[in-house]
């Protein structure tokens, strides 16, 4: 069987395969040829040459870089074989956010599978996870490979901005959310649990709310968080609304304008108290659209590869878990990507 370096090279840019001539996910400089699992800046740039994704990812890196932010682009749906100069490509849903993609190569009988992010749990907004058979290596994320972080059921979370919303009626809800994936996650999450009332919305989330519609998941009565008249009547029209917006909106006096803002915050990294703390966050939420710990490990052994890549945040931890199981393993140390959506 073919090395497994030969089929695919950790570089600088990112995840090369020689055979095929192409990147996985490049973050640094514009590429000739790239396969992008998911929409994410840290994973999804603008500038490359040819593009293939996913259609829903092809639409966020539209919606967020423009029509034109490739020279070409190829539409795959997950389970379409592609083949690029003699390798074997397909897409898996992923489960971060919609359009996520693992993305698997096969060439001269070695099979590999790059997960970019995911997760296990339900996500009303997209596909869910689905483990990729015979893998031969798998390539997995780290974002929260540690044992600390085990991560609560979502709907224990939920019900927790839930009650919040009933008990302080006449309070403004913020919650913080990341623009792509959480917000539209949160928003659905609350439709689900019967909260038809009108949510407003950060700017910077309109053109992504739209691509979640136009991709056939209802966002329901969304408005404008913008408040051009500043009078008292104003301001008091947003008093128990719920309002959504990035979380960097939240750490200056954009919140204020709204009457009694209570300050929430979604992502799998308010379980670190700091955090939630120096962020000056009432409520932390501890939803997120990564794998905790538990989820990590229960996959690696679901798909039991013959050896184990990690990448993307507590390398160390993870190759170590599987090591002391007696698995090979690797740490990949790539650099360029962030916690965009923790």
């Amino acid at each position: 069987m073919l090395r497994p370096d030969l089929l695919l090279q950790p570089t600088p840019k990112g995840l090369y395969c020689p055979p095929g001539d192409f990147y996985l996910d490049p973050v640094r400089g514009a590429v000739e040829r790239a396969v992008i699992s998911h929409g994410h800046s840290d994973h999804a740039r603008g500038g490359h040459g040819a593009v293939l994704s996913h259609p829903h990812t092809l639409a966020i890196m539209a919606a967020r870089y423009g029509e034109n932010f490739a020279k070409s682009t190829q539409a795959v749906e997950y389970g379409e074989v592609i083949d690029i100069n003699g390798v074997s490509v397909w897409l898996t849903p992923a489960g971060h956010i919609l359009g996520s993609a693992q993305i698997t190569v096969e060439y001269k009988g070695l099979r590999m599978t790059f997960t970019g992010d995911y997760k296990r749990r339900f996500d009303p907004t997209c596909a869910r996870f689905e483990p990729v058979d015979g893998t031969h290596i798998f390539i997995s994320e780290a974002t929260f490979g540690l044992p600390v972080f085990r991560h609560p059921p979502t709907e224990h979370e939920m019900a927790k901005l839930l009650r919040n919303i009933a008990d302080f009626p006449d309070r403004t809800h913020c919650v913080g959310a990341y623009s792509l994936g959480k917000a539209q996650r949160m928003i659905r999450h609350l439709r689900l649990a019967g909260h038809d009332a009108p949510i407003y919305i950060h700017g910077a989330l309109e053109k992504l709310c739209a691509v979640y519609e136009d991709a056939g998941v209802p966002m329901g009565d969304l408005r404008p968080a913008t408040m051009d008249d500043t009078s008292k009547a104003a301001r008091e029209a947003f008093r128990g609304q719920v309002v959504i917006a990035p979380p960097g909106s939240f750490e200056g006096t954009w919140a204020q304008r709204f009457p009694d803002p209570l300050i929430g915050f979604a992502s799998g990294w308010m379980s670190v108290r700091q955090r939630a703390k120096a962020s000056g966050v009432e409520l932390p939420l501890i939803i997120s659209d990564h794998a905790d710990w538990d989820e990590l490990t229960d996959t690696v052994r679901e798909v039991n590869p013959d050896e184990l890549w990690v990448t993307y945040g507590r390398e160390d931890a993870l190759v170590r878990w599987a090591m002391l199981e007696g698995r090979r393993a690797r740490p990949l140390r790539l650099v360029g990507y962030e916690e965009e959506a923790g």
